[in-house]
């Protein structure tokens, strides 16, 4: 199964989950699905990641994200017959950029809905396409800090 058709059913996943909680919920509605741990909070983010944002945010994002997306496609390709780990960092990483680009070029915004407390602390609220950004992420440092180092390790030895 190509790694693309996971990035696929990903993005069509954040979509199903985004128009959900649009439709379902009004902005700033919070339901509680497990007490002083996990809600479902709709709120909209026309920034970045973490809500960072400066006058005309929304088009570089938008920008930036399209450009940054080709180039990821271009390097799954050029590494399609790579690491597994890797390419299926890649996938999510597409997969999220994607999601969170369709928002931004659609809604002028994302929708986000996850909402995590830890002990009183409240974590950023996410969606399903910053979830697969971030794991996309720990894959990606995982086989670039610890498995390519092995690999060429064992690669110059032989």
């Amino acid at each position: 199964m190509s790694v693309l058709v996971v990035s696929f059913i990903l993005v069509v996943i954040d979509q199903i989950s985004k128009y959900l909680v649009r439709s379902s919920m009004d902005l700033y509605d919070s339901i509680t699905i497990i007490d002083n741990f996990f809600h479902l909070t709709y709120i909209s983010n026309d920034g970045m990641a973490f809500g960072i944002n400066f006058p005309g945010g929304i088009y570089f994002f938008t920008a930036a994200s399209f450009i940054l997306t080709i180039i990821l496609i271009l390097y799954l390709w050029s590494e399609r017959n790579s690491n597994l780990l890797l390419r299926i960092a890649l996938a999510l990483i597409i997969a999220g950029a994607i999601g969170n680009f369709i928002d931004r070029l659609w809604f002028k915004e994302v929708a986000d809905m996850f909402n995590f407390e830890f002990w009183g602390w409240h974590f950023y609220i996410f969606n399903v396409a910053d979830s697969c950004v971030t794991v996309g992420m720990i894959l990606y440092l995982i086989y670039s800090l610890i498995l390519l180092p092995k690999q060429q390790k064992l690669n110059s030895a032989v």
